[in-house]
Formats: C-alpha cells, sequence, structure tokens
C-alpha cells in the first residue's frame, strides 16, 4: 500500500475542514485535506437555500444566545475568529458581502458556489496543501510513536487504497444531514475508536409536520407572527419572525428554532403542539375592539377573515377552527393551534444536534484530551445553532482553531 506523509491531514472538506486548510495555507506544515466527494464544500452549496449565508453580525452577547447546547464552549474560538474576522477574511480573498435582514452575511453575488470557489481557490494555490478528492477516509489510527495514520480509498479511476501518515489530524467530516453530500456520520465512528463519548444525534432545523396536515397551506409565508411551542400543555419557547408552509411541514426562522426543542420532545414520546399568534402586534382586546368595529352582518365570514389573513390561509383557518364564529375570532387569530406528528429527518434537516462530546474536547484549541495531536471542528461536535448564519460560523471559528493549534504544535 501506498503512503504519504503530512504535517497534519484534515479529514473533510466542508465549511469546517476547508477554513482549516485555508488558514494553515502559508504556515509551512505540509497539509493533506481529505475529501469523498469529487468537489470540495458540497453543502456549502446548499445552505442559504443556495445563497450561503456565511454569518451573523451580531455582537457576541446576542449571538451566544443562538448557539446550542453550550455557548460558553464556543466563546474562545469566537473571540479567536468572529464573525467580523470571518467577514475580512473572504473579503480578503476576494469574495465581496453584504449584510441583509436580521444581521445575516451573504455574498454579494448571491451565490454559495462563489463562496465555495474562492475558497477553493486560496486552498488551491497553496503549496503546502495537498487536496485529495474522491478519497474516502475509512480508518483513523493512532500507532505506537505517536503518528497518526488515515487510510483512504481513492475511487477515481482504479480504486485503490493509500495511508496518510500525519503528526496531527483535524476530524470536520460533519454530522448526518444531507447525507447525500456525504455527511454520513464517519466522524462519530473515527471519534468513538479513540474513546470519544458522542452525545445522541438528532435532527435540526428541519420541518416539522402537524397531525392532519393541511397541503393547502403550502407556499404560504407567513411574517411578522409568533410562533409559541407547547410541550405536555407548558410553553417552552416562543419566537417571533417569519414561518413558511412547505411540503415538508412547518419550516422557516419560526419552525426552524423551535424544531431542536421539539424533536427532543417528540423522541421523548411528549405531546407537542405549536400555536401561532397571526396578530402579535395586537392585544386580544384591541383585536376584538377593531372586529366589532368592522364586522357588518351581511358579510360572509369568510370574506372578512381575508382582511386579516392571507386569502390562502383563510379556509385551513376556518377548517382548523369548524365553529368559528366573530365572537370567537380574536381568540381563534392569536391561537392557531397544530399538534405536531412529527419531524423530517436528517434527508432534509439543515444540521445535526449533538455530536462528539465537549466535556473531552479543549474550548481553546479543539484538541482531544483524551488523544494528543487529535483535533475536532465543525459539525461533527455536539454544537449547533439557530438558522441565521450562526452555524457556518461554528465551522469557521473551530476549523481555525484547530488550524492555529496545529500550528503551535508544529512550531512548540
Amino acid at each position: 500500500m501506498d503512503f504519504k506523509q503530512y504535517d497534519v491531514v484534515i479529514v473533510g472538506g466542508g465549511a469546517a475542514g476547508m477554513m482549516a486548510a485555508a488558514q494553515l495555507s502559508g504556515e509551512g506544515a505540509k497539509v493533506a485535506l481529505v475529501e469523498k466527494n469529487s468537489q470540495l464544500g458540497r453543502k456549502l452549496l446548499l445552505t442559504g437555500k443556495g445563497r450561503c449565508n456565511l454569518t451573523n453580525s451580531r455582537p457576541w452577547e446576542d449571538f451566544k444566545d443562538h448557539i446550542h447546547p453550550d455557548s460558553g464552549f464556543f466563546r474562545p474560538s469566537f473571540m479567536s475568529f468572529s464573525n467580523s474576522d470571518t467577514v475580512a477574511f473572504f473579503n480578503g480573498i476576494g469574495l465581496q458581502t453584504v449584510s441583509e435582514r436580521g444581521m445575516r452575511i451573504f455574498p454579494a453575488s448571491g451565490r454559495s458556489q462563489d463562496v465555495r470557489n474562492v475558497l477553493e481557490s486560496y486552498i488551491g494555490k497553496s503549496d503546502n496543501v495537498d487536496v485529495h478528492l474522491d478519497s474516502e477516509a475509512v480508518s483513523v489510527l493512532h500507532s505506537p510513536n505517536g503518528h497518526f495514520v488515515v487510510e483512504i480509498m481513492v475511487t477515481s479511476g482504479r480504486i485503490r487504497m493509500l495511508q496518510l501518515i500525519a503528526g496531527s489530524v483535524i476530524i470536520a467530516t460533519g454530522g448526518l444531514s444531507y447525507p447525500s453530500t456525504g455527511s454520513t456520520g464517519d466522524g462519530y465512528r473515527f471519534a468513538t475508536a479513540f474513546g470519544h463519548n458522542i452525545v445522541q444525534t438528532r435532527p435540526s432545523l428541519t420541518a416539522l409536520v402537524p397531525y392532519n396536515y393541511n397541503y393547502s397551506l403550502v407556499g404560504l409565508n407567513l411574517r411578522n407572527v409568533s410562533l409559541s411551542l407547547i410541550v405536555d400543555g407548558g410553553e417552552v419557547q416562543s419566537e417571533f419572525g417569519e414561518l413558511s408552509f412547505t411540503g415538508g411541514g412547518l419550516e422557516g426562522a419560526l419552525g426552524f428554532r423551535v424544531s431542536r426543542r421539539a424533536v427532543i420532545a417528540l423522541d421523548e414520546g411528549k405531546k407537542v403542539e405549536v400555536v401561532i399568534d397571526l396578530k402579535p402586534a395586537v392585544t386580544e382586546a384591541e383585536l376584538k375592539n377593531r372586529i366589532e368595529r368592522e364586522y357588518s352582518n351581511n358579510v360572509k365570514l369568510q370574506r372578512f377573515l381575508e382582511r386579516f389573513l392571507p386569502v390562502q390561509a383563510v379556509k385551513p383557518f376556518m377548517d382548523a377552527n369548524p365553529n368559528l364564529s366573530v365572537s370567537s375570532l380574536p381568540v381563534r387569530l392569536k391561537n392557531w393551534r397544530m399538534q405536531i406528528r412529527e419531524y423530517v429527518g436528517y434527508h432534509r434537516a439543515v444540521v445535526t444536534s449533538g455530536g462528539v462530546d465537549l466535556r473531552d474536547i479543549s474550548r481553546k484549541t479543539m484538541e482531544s484530551k483524551l488523544v494528543e495531536g487529535l483535533y475536532f471542528a465543525g459539525e461533527v461536535l455536539d454544537l449547533d445553532a439557530d438558522t441565521g448564519g450562526y452555524n457556518l460560523q461554528i465551522a469557521f471559528s473551530t476549523g481555525a482553531a484547530a488550524a492555529r493549534a496545529v500550528v503551535e504544535r508544529i512550531s512548540g
């Protein structure tokens, strides 16, 4: 079997792995970036609905509230490579960015492919980084002499095996979401082999499917509404923003934000409901006064509802409230209740919750506390976030932290 010698092998060519390789570019270390697909950053192409929401420019005090389950773990890597550092880095390698609603940062072109391309080009210009495409890491072993042996299967052309030998390894294989992009949980297998615990993984930022879901709602986007998550009769979360009805179920910013807790509760066999407040800007009493002023007996209730709801929502709303009357309308408009039956799995989930247990990872360096020279970055960790650019920042910050630690280890 052929072998090649490196200072560090990065397993996984997604956002975290590419950022680690980019940060190691020009540092003198001999680097191998291993990716099972025929191109780098396939999942990047899907982010932000194909526009790639790079990061979010909120200050840390606001940013941290969107990180789960432990923002304190993420703080050191964020402070060392922050959202402003991310923007500066991409601007510096030729990608112009724009800020949009919700302080979300996108490429000015609106094309996720441009994000992938500038990263790929930057890495490709590095004399010290070898990119191994169509190369699946089969195993990661730690030899008695302290070196790592990464065995890869090269699938382009004639299938062959190759061993990459290095003093350090960065595992950046992603989680389980969008398995079609190559995220099939390989990193969990490698971590377990080294004695790491894996916190139970679940789909997150995924669609929630109500009982008797009314598919005539598909395509509807409700803006400026509130969504409350009810678990076993008690409210556990409330969010304001946009809710989308898709072929998968309830999505959009609101559906995704509550999905993390909803998925856990459903897995635990609890009763899960959501309540939509269609008029959160006014109280029930104020809404009642408006209805009493505007309603006329010669107007059909369905037609009258068009003053309060998009036309597409009127009939489904009435179907969900079969005994609806003018007097009950204020209550119903502020309490459109749906019981959740299930959630959509990894094939459609934006991110994976759970992963490599943070208790055995250094929050400053991303290095394993169990195996010297072994690092983890990105979605493979038990670290995820809300929609809005936060998850990619986790990938970029932890990837940069691991790269920085490797440089220090080699130079030290």
